[in-house]
């Protein structure tokens, strides 16, 4: 059979180049290409090779990045339909531009992320990673990849250099992929928080992401010609308890900012409502005493800094047009933190 003879007369059309090129044993009966016909072709000198099971490359030479992940989709989704299968680790971070992840072709697995349902096992360059709800996929160049924090996680499951981690989480921080506290809910669900590498990176992690969610908030209040109010400050009554720090304290009209950038911590629950969350709990306590005080409290959040500034100096703004329509505050301390 002559590798350019039309696999049979059903046009191949339909399909893009890297579908045309990389297809099932499946997609192949169906265009009249039997598996013994197949099996011949993958011969050594052959014009095909079989790259993983039930998958072909209808060409001798390697495989492109490309080939190689719609080849792992195809693998792990089976029917060829890839809609419940997505690249997921180091490929992932890779389609997602990480500048500190290896290259694709560099990697010898690809991991590909399937329901916990699905009977099938990791085969040459496919690892599968189950999982018992999948993310929603985004799709990178056409191929559906799990988002930045999931990628994340499963990508720093398999590594121990400290210091190849901590490249990851603060390039998704710093560059805008992801907010830290998402990261940290991917690690959590994941266990991984209890490896002594991962909790210093962590660390590292929430403390770039609370800076860069500081200086948001400080352009956000100059950009929308919000008055200036007194930065990183702590309140108490006078000669009483403290009542806690504030990131921005407009104190003439009694509004106060507070940066929520709490994330679930080893043996902490995640977001998933599984319990009670202490972090959370001394929020709404200090939030309640505060407004009890007659302070209004904001909590803006470093996400909602990010993709909605307008709409978050709009609440800010709102908070202070409606101090003088509020009972006197009590007269409270305000000292640098």
């Amino acid at each position: 059979m002559n590798p350019n003879t039309p696999l049979s007369p059903r046009p191949l059309s339909h399909l893009s180049d890297v579908q045309n090129r990389v297809l099932t044993a499946a997609q192949l009966r169906e265009h009249g290409v039997p598996a013994a016909r197949a099996a011949e072709q993958c011969r050594p000198g052959g014009p095909w090779q079989q790259v993983l099971p039930g998958v072909y490359v209808l060409h001798p030479g390697p495989p492109t990045s490309e080939e190689r992940l719609h080849a792992v989709l195809l693998y792990a989704g089976r029917s060829g339909g890839d809609a419940d299968a997505m690249i997921t680790g180091l490929a992932a971070l890779a389609l997602h531009r990480f500048a500190s992840a290896p290259p694709l072709p560099s990697l010898d697995r690809i991991d590909v992320l399937v329901p916990r349902t699905r009977r099938l096992r990791s085969a040459g360059c496919a690892r599968l990673i189950r999982t018992q709800t999948p993310p929603r996929p985004q799709e990178v160049t056409g191929v559906p990849v799990a988002p930045v924090a999931r990628a994340l996680a499963d990508a720093v499951a398999r590594l121990s250099d400290a210091t190849a981690v901590r490249r990851l989480l603060t390039e998704a921080v710093r560059s805008g992929h992801c907010e830290p506290g998402a990261v940290v809910r991917e690690l959590n669900r994941a266990r991984l928080l209890s490896r002594p590498h991962l909790v210093n990176a962590v660390d590292s992690l929430l403390a770039e992401g609370r800076a860069l969610a500081e200086d948001r908030l400080y352009e956000l209040v100059h950009l929308y010609g919000l008055p200036d109010p007194l930065w990183n400050v702590d309140l108490r009554l006078p000669g009483g308890p403290h009542l806690g720090g504030i990131d921005a304290y407009w104190p003439e009209q009694a509004v106060a900012v507070e940066l929520d950038t709490r994330a679930p911590r080893p043996g902490r629950p995640d977001d998933d409502g599984a319990g009670p969350d202490a972090e959370w709990s001394e929020y709404s306590h200090k939030r309640e005493h505060l407004e009890r005080l007659g302070i209004t409290v904001v909590h803006v959040s470093p996400r909602g800094l990010r993709d909605a500034p307008a709409q978050q100096a709009t609440v800010i703004r709102t908070a202070l047009m409606a101090s003088p329509h509020r009972e006197p505050a009590a007269y409270v301390v305000v000292l640098p933190r």
